[in-house]
């Protein structure tokens, strides 16, 4: 088969393999969230540090040290260590962490969408390049490293509701339907904003990325066609072909709207069958799907014969081990390290090699 993203020299190169399809000895597996939350590690860092999360992600050294925590489990990829609201500060909507984010002047009008300024990632957010070259020096060429951006519509969702979403999502949903021409204007500033972010991150040495789009869950169909989708076929369209796109779309379990979006890589949740996703479309890769709920809250038991069921679905073959949504801050780190264990070896009991 062949090689449609070039494979760097890396001393374990299991995920890019998988994503260009490639037989593999052993299923790759990595988590989102991975660096930081339920890391004893990590939360020593911040019990030390103590300054907002808004600082410490500019902080190169400091973001570097708490990306690589997980390579110590012997996860398959390190991610950089930031939020997705990292690049919004620079154009006029600042998060601060208090401790959850919050926007000083959530999104209303027009205008203030017509305020925000073009992002120049190199100018603005110089210290996202320096985090992921400096976790490529660190890591020697032992890893592929991951960067990733948040969605359009999933940004929108923040800085319309001025905060963490979760409990905003009606007004926001209503909003969206109410005031469709401002939201349009608004995710057309955004889907070029994360566009201009993701070329900037594999320009700095992002092996691949990952577009979050955190807030698929709880879009209707219609406003999912309406908004996100074109958002996501914009963005996969305009990425260089020769690097591995990931779209994940948190429990959007309409497959056919996932493939519209051109991604190569789909991160699907646990509501997506591996089996029948892989059977209607057996040239795509597919990132998932164990659900985060089991690790936070099941025995270990259960998560080995959902990993067991979840790699069992895929055969091994096109397929990047994960959760259906990122780690859950309650989550017991020995779940993480079982999960981590278990998938190797397990992965490599299903691996057509």
């Amino acid at each position: 088969m062949p090689v449609r993203f070039p494979i760097p020299k890396l001393e374990n190169d299991l995920l890019l393999r998988a994503a260009n399809g490639l037989a593999v000895e052993r299923v790759p597996v990595w988590m989102m969230r991975q660096a930081g939350r339920t890391d004893p590690a990590y939360r020593k860092i911040r019990e030390r540090d103590g300054r907002p999360l808004e600082q410490l992600f500019r902080n190169v050294q400091q973001s570097i040290e708490i990306s690589l925590l997980p390579q110590r489990i012997e996860v398959d990829a390190i991610i950089m260590f930031q939020d997705i609201l990292t690049p919004l500060a620079p154009v006029g909507a600042e998060f601060r962490f208090t401790p959850g984010p919050t926007l000083e002047a959530p999104i209303r009008t027009t205008v203030q969408v017509q305020a925000l300024r073009p992002l120049n990632p190199q100018q603005d957010i110089p210290h996202v390049g320096e985090i992921l070259q400096g976790i490529q020096a660190r890591l020697g060429g032992a890893l592929p490293v991951l960067g990733f951006a948040g969605a359009p519509v999933t940004l929108a969702f923040f800085m319309i509701a001025g905060q963490s979403p979760t409990r905003q999502i009606p007004d926001v949903l209503r909003f969206f339907s109410e005031a469709p021409k401002l939201v349009q204007t608004l995710l057309d500033y955004l889907t070029n904003f994360t566009i201009d972010y993701l070329h900037y991150q594999i320009d700095s040495g992002a092996h691949a990325v990952q577009v979050f789009e955190s807030m698929a869950d709880v879009l209707p169909r219609e406003l999912y066609e309406q908004f996100a989708l074109p958002t996501h076929e914009r963005i996969f369209a305009a990425l260089p072909k020769t690097t591995p796109a990931i779209l994940f779309a948190k429990e959007c379990s309409d497959l056919e709207l996932l493939l519209q979006s051109g991604a190569p890589i789909l991160s699907v949740g646990s509501c997506v069958d591996l089996a029948d996703a892989r059977s209607k479309a057996p040239d795509r890769i597919f990132q998932g799907n164990v659900d985060s709920q089991l690790l936070a809250n099941g025995t270990p038991e259960a998560v080995t014969e959902a990993i067991e069921h979840c790699l069992a679905q895929t055969g091994g073959r096109n397929h990047i081990l994960n959760l259906n949504h990122g780690l859950l801050e309650r989550t017991p780190f020995e779940q993480v390290m079982h999960f981590v264990n278990t998938a190797k070896t397990l992965g490599a009991a299903h691996s057509e090699t």
